[in-house]
């Protein structure tokens, strides 16, 4: 109760701009809780595409739903990090963004690797 009381003080202190990234981030967290892929993850990514205007929070979002495949856990740093260069640095959101995807698609190709080698082992 003391946390939320304190939270709540400290979002209603900044700006309007800072409120809405606060809030992003606390979406982003919020979707890091949703746990690992189910076990009939497929094999490949999914054609999901990514729209004109999108924020960062939901763009991890869509990859997340593009590469079920991949372990949460193995990318949250990197996106997060991310999510702070967006948040706290200034980057534009599309750059963020563009960065993400190339991130996404490097951890699939390191999990291709993975499995392409415990196939042949």
């Amino acid at each position: 109760m003391r946390d939320s009381k304190r939270l709540l003080s400290i979002f209603r202190a900044l700006s309007e701009s800072r409120q809405q990234a606060l809030l992003d981030y606390a979406e982003f967290l919020a979707a890091k809780e949703g746990g690992e892929p189910a076990a009939e993850a497929p094999a490949e990514p999914l054609p999901i595409p990514r729209p004109e205007q999108e924020n960062v929070v939901k763009a991890i979002q869509r990859l997340m739903q593009t590469y079920p495949m991949l372990e949460r856990n193995r990318i949250f740093h990197e996106a997060s990090a991310q999510m702070t260069r967006h948040l706290i640095h200034g980057v534009t959101a599309s750059e963020a963004i563009d960065e993400l995807e190339r991130i996404f698609a490097r951890h699939y190709e390191l999990h291709v690797e993975a499995r392409n080698q415990d196939t042949q082992a």
